[in-house]
């Protein structure tokens, strides 16, 4: 298995300073339900965003597919992807260091 990033930034910036639309809120309710789901299969290894409100603000996904084709489908199936409420950029990537305990820090 191959491993990507992909990269996603709203389309419309001002999700980040005013908020979102409930089109928007819906797409990004779709999209955690998609990655939790991409995690549970072992698919995807990690995903977060920035907590910047600025234009630098972004999301990252780190996963596994077979080759570039499987990547860029898992990509483009991404619903707030798919509905143009965020755009993505796909990356070949490999993780050269993890930690052992690899447990997400959650706040408390």
């Amino acid at each position: 298995m191959n491993q990507y990033l992909y990269r996603i930034q709203p389309t419309r910036w001002e999700m980040l300073t005013e908020g979102a639309t409930p089109f928007e809120q819906e797409k990004i309710g779709e999209h955690f339900a998609y990655l939790e789901k991409l995690v549970q299969r072992g698919v995807a290894l990690l995903a977060g965003r920035t907590q910047s409100p600025s234009r630098d603000g972004m999301g990252i996904v780190i996963f596994r597919a077979a080759d570039d084709m499987a990547a860029r489908k898992i990509v483009d199936e991404d619903p707030a992807v798919e509905a143009g409420a965020f755009a993505a950029q796909l990356f070949p990537f490999r993780v050269a260091l993890l930690a052992r305990d690899h447990t997400p820090w959650l706040p408390e």
